[in-house]
């Protein structure tokens, strides 16, 4: 996507933002939209539910791949070629990393990406550009992407995103859950600025933003590897003392023990606004699709 389309979703999810607090709407009225999720999911979920039915839409779909006909063998494919005979969108969560892509080619009407394994969350990206906007800055930020930058699919959309708008990326981990170095490359070559470094303390003085992450589990092949990294890094209220009083958190949420709850009541905490977010981004990703807005 180019920044002027993102800006674009952007200034919609705006315009949207009092349908997610509420006023009721009938915008995507008539509209059937699609939930397929082979995999679990709080936020992003119900935030595409709720962007709907507060505009008058309807969802149909799935939570589990148990509950499907994935349980008796059933492609992938086959899967998307029936539902697109059923919905007006498709809205797509799987663990395999492109399976978004190869579902794409099989649909016939638009399907949004809403997680696929390690490999990317454009949505969950859109309302974390809404988050800088609103709370700090998006053009030029200074921000920290904090943890599982390997496996963490939220970042790794998250980058590409930033370096259209200057930002100064600096990528904290240990070095076995570094940012990999394909995608490195790629927003290097987009003129972003790129530091990496193992340690927050280095950069937590100079960033607008801090972007927790935790170290996603579910995603190692090796269960000793995990063991070796999980609990690297703790966000606390001492450490979070150390940066500029406007620095603000973010989290793409669940978090385990990388942020400690303490840090909630402090007016730095953005994540749980942020998991708001996602209603108004969502929204217009959907009023877009839809013809709604040009």
């Amino acid at each position: 996507m180019s920044k002027e389309e993102i800006d674009y979703i952007l200034k919609v999810a705006e315009k949207l933002e009092p349908y997610a607090r509420g006023v009721q709407g009938d915008l995507l009225s008539g509209k059937l939209f699609a939930m397929l999720f082979y995999e679990p999911s709080t936020r992003t979920r119900l935030s595409f539910e709720t962007a709907t039915k507060r505009l008058g839409g309807d969802v149909i779909g799935f939570s589990s791949p148990e509950s499907s006909s994935f349980s008796k063998g059933e492609s992938l494919a086959d899967t998307i070629r029936v539902v697109s005979g059923y919905a007006d969108a498709i809205i797509l969560r799987h663990p395999k990393e492109g399976a978004a892509l190869f579902a794409s080619q099989y649909s016939t009407v638009p399907l949004i990406n809403a997680g696929d394994g390690a490999g990317h969350h454009p949505t969950q990206t859109l309302l974390d550009l809404y988050t800088l906007h609103k709370e700090s800055t998006l053009e030029g930020v200074k921000i920290a992407l904090v943890g599982d930058l390997k496996y963490g699919r939220t970042v790794h959309s998250l980058v590409y995103a930033l370096s259209l708008y200057n930002a100064k990326i600096f990528l904290v981990s240990p070095p076995e859950l570094s940012m990999p170095s394909h995608v490195v490359s790629d927003i290097l070559e987009r003129g972003a600025t790129v530091h990496e470094t193992t340690s927050i303390e280095d950069v937590i003085e100079e960033v607008d933003a801090i972007y927790m992450t935790r170290i996603q589990k579910e995603r190692f092949p090796d269960p000793s590897e995990y063991q070796r990294v999980v609990g690297s890094y703790r966000l606390t209220q001492e450490l979070l003392k150390m940066a500029k009083p406007t620095t603000i958190v973010m989290h793409p949420l669940p978090r385990v023990d990388e942020i400690d709850p303490a840090v909630d009541n402090m007016p730095n905490a953005k994540y749980f606004q942020q998991s708001f977010y996602g209603v108004p981004v969502r929204m217009a990703v959907l009023c877009i699709l839809m013809g709604v807005f040009d």
